[in-house]
């Protein structure tokens, strides 16, 4: 797997987008992403749709090339984590993430992580929250008209149709604009929104081997 990066300045600070589908913060040395929708693939094998389990082995074998790469202290997930509650999607996540015991685990609640405390006691979160400040930064799920200040979001697992003479391509972007960096899903096994995006923004579409501005 090839990571290639691409740094922007936010907030009078550098943050790293990766083609990968998550950002790294130098300041504090945060693995960023959002939408992982972890237990989505178990999800729908329960009600009878037969997925192969490889596609959340991909995701974190990816996550783990990206925690190799930076060495972040700690990852933040801007919002669904989970998408269906507790499964064996879960517990798998669970067995990964051991691996990190020293890595700090900040979610903050998307509208897909409905977690008992019993779960939650099992994720072992360093933090849990609707959002989170820190500096001139708040991270939160979805982007907030009546906050002030700069917000990291995910939520809307923003896309880019590229056409050519021979046909469109849609691709996975970052979307920055002057109060949002609006964050692609995490998780390969997510659609694209292609038409709810921010205005006024620069996209930053990625492939397996890029990062373009456009």
């Amino acid at each position: 797997m090839f990571i290639a990066t691409k740094k922007i300045s936010i907030q009078n600070e550098t943050l790293i987008l990766t083609n990968q589908r998550a950002a790294f913060r130098e300041k504090d040395k945060a693995l960023i992403l959002s939408d992982l929708h972890i237990g989505k693939t178990a999800h729908f094998r329960k009600n009878g749709i037969a997925l192969a389990n490889h596609i959340m082995k991909s995701d974190l074998e990816r996550l783990s090339a990206l925690i190799e790469f930076f060495q972040p202290e700690k990852f933040i997930v801007v919002g669904d984590l989970l998408h269906a509650g507790d499964n064996s999607d879960v517990d798998e996540f669970c067995v990964w993430k051991k691996q990190y015991p020293d890595l700090q685990f900040y979610l903050i609640e998307g509208n897909h992580d409905r977690i008992s405390k019993a779960l939650e006691e099992k994720l072992c979160f360093d933090y849990k929250a609707e959002w989170l400040e820190t500096d001139d930064i708040t991270f939160i799920h979805d982007f907030d008209p009546a906050r002030s200040g700069f917000q990291i979001t995910g939520h809307i697992h923003p896309g880019i149709v590229l056409s050519s003479a021979v046909k469109n391509i849609r691709l996975p972007c970052f979307a920055l604009s002057s109060n949002q960096l609006l964050l692609p899903a995490f998780s390969e096994f997510t659609g694209l929104d292609t038409k709810n995006l921010p205005k006024k923004s620069t996209f930053f579409v990625f492939t397996d081997a890029e990062i373009y501005e456009i």
